[in-house]
């Protein structure tokens, strides 16, 4: 009989083909994966209205109307040209002058009137020019 002792083999689990499986699965959901892109959003811009709707103090809120009157705050502005325009704007951004601008333009309003009060923005040192909306919900 032969009573010599047996020598056991340490047993590995070798793991790198699981590591590669998970990888190729990791890839394949990365790109098979559809993100919803919205090609189209329905925008209905908001209309203006002469009450006061500027709630903080670092910003200057235009309004344009519906007859292309434009407003600084609530003020309606005398004068309907760039140059009237840039003077408001001038005054109301004091001395700090890098007060964003916020516009909201009626959705009857020419393209002609919101240019008009980005080029005063521009021609006055504002530069950070944003633009008022409300989206529709999907039906």
């Amino acid at each position: 009989m032969n009573f010599r002792a047996q020598r056991y083999r340490e047993t590995d689990v070798n793991i790198t083909p699981l590591i590669d499986v998970v990888f190729l699965l990791l890839i394949f959901f990365m790109v098979s994966t559809t993100f919803e892109h919205e090609s189209e959003i329905t925008v209905a811009l908001p209309e203006a209205s002469a009450e006061q709707l500027q709630t903080r103090e670092d910003l200057i809120l235009v309004h344009i109307d519906a007859n292309e009157q434009v407003y600084i705050g609530a003020e309606p502005l005398a004068g309907a040209g760039v140059a009237a325009i840039s003077a408001a704007l001038r005054e109301q951004a004091g001395e700090t002058g890098a007060m964003p601008v916020v516009i909201r333009a009626d959705a009857a309003v020419s393209h002609q009137a919101v240019i008009e009060v980005m080029d005063a923005a521009r021609q006055s040192g504002l530069v950070n020019i944003a633009f008022a909306t409300s989206i529709q919900a999907e039906k």
